[in-house]
């Protein structure tokens, strides 16, 4: 989740007065918010790569996926209920297979990184109705096979959905897909809004109770919200290069001043990565005393799971790649962050983990 883009903030203002109504009313009000609404549709399905009929809104990335999920083994029960995913997928694509299917979770490396031979094997198995695999992982940015996996479930005759939470808005749009979720939020744009991308040729059902003048997903949507995704989107699409170099440059080095704290580890590909996202752990340190220590000093940072970062239990991502999950701290760089504000925490860090330890009596050890 990244801070409001000043262009959504700007979109968000202007709808609040001309979007204000219901799109599927005939009067005069309502034909200016469905407007603004199929606008919006047409601009984000472009820059994500998708037919604007394709693009479908929900109220949330999680409403998305479980759409997506469910929608999908409603419309090939015949097939079967298996749904073949990685063990690092985001935990709303986990609790929905687990809740309406049979999954089958696939391996990863140390680097986060599905291991695709084993996916092509599974898919080719009895009863396999989903595949699913996010683009990169939200939590240590390593980017995952898509293109590879999405070939093999072609042959195989299975859909794939992919979810792009973590990289919509960051990085070129993967185009190997039949079913597409993204969160707008991570591209700053406000809540109430997910994106579900469907392909003409896919078959998928909804499995939500019919109800008057919707389309595949029930309630309705958020004009403001449509329209501030649409916006910011375009604006980050356009000035995504220098973002990109700028981010690099500054995750590589908070990679290097983490990697050199005695007793972290700093996880994740270094290279085959998100831009803006940093994800270490420390040993003999508490998580959420560092992530204080941290925000005391004005450093919003997070830990534990990207997906369910409440709960600060150990996050599922690093438990399947094997590496340490205790003291995680997870960094997101926003798009206009300051290079100024980046060597402020780089200084700070060394000091923050040796309180820490110092605090839990962990300092010789």
């Amino acid at each position: 989740m990244a801070p409001l883009h000043p262009a959504a903030r700007a979109a968000w203002q202007a709808a609040l007065d001309d979007g204000w109504a219901d799109p599927r009313r005939l009067h005069q009000e309502g034909r200016a918010a469905r407007l603004l609404l199929e606008g919006a549709r047409e601009s984000i399905a472009a820059d994500l790569g998708a037919r604007t009929e394709e693009l479908v809104f929900t109220g949330s990335h999680t409403e998305a996926v479980h759409a997506a999920v469910l929608g999908t083994l409603r419309a090939r029960h015949r097939v079967g209920r298996r749904v073949v995913a990685s063990a690092v997928e985001h935990s709303a694509v986990l609790h929905a297979g687990e809740f309406v299917g049979e999954p089958s979770l696939i391996a990863v490396d140390t680097l986060g990184r599905v291991d695709a031979s084993s996916f092509t094997k599974t898919l080719s198995e009895t009863g396999v109705a989903l595949a699913c695999l996010q683009s990169a992982n939200g939590e240590v940015g390593t980017v995952q096979p898509v293109a590879q996996v999405h070939e093999a479930a072609r042959a195989a005759s299975v859909p794939l959905l992919v979810d792009e939470a973590a990289s919509a808005g960051q990085t070129a749009p993967a185009q190997s897909w039949d079913l597409l979720t993204a969160d707008p939020r991570s591209w700053g744009s406000p809540g109430g809004l997910g994106l579900l991308g469907i392909r003409a040729n896919t078959r998928w059902v909804s499995p939500y109770p019919g109800d008057e003048g919707t389309e595949r997903v029930p309630g309705s949507v958020s004009v403001p919200a449509a329209l501030a995704a649409a916006v910011s989107l375009r604006t980050l699409s356009s000035q995504r290069e220098a973002s990109d170099r700028l981010r690099r440059d500054l995750t590589a080095r908070i990679r290097s001043v983490a990697s050199s704290v005695k007793d972290t580890e700093v996880v994740g590909d270094p290279d085959e990565r998100l831009p803006h996202l940093v994800t270490f752990s420390c040993l003999y340190v508490d998580g959420e005393a560092l992530v204080d220590d941290l925000d005391r000093q004005g450093f919003a940072v997070g830990s534990g799971s990207a997906c369910t970062a409440s709960t600060l239990e150990p996050s599922h991502v690093l438990a399947a790649m094997r590496v340490l999950t205790h003291g995680n701290i997870r960094i997101g760089l926003p798009t206009d962050v300051e290079p100024g504000a980046v060597e402020r925490f780089c200084a700070a860090l060394p000091g923050a983990v040796a309180r820490v330890r110092s605090m839990l009596g962990a300092d010789d050890l």
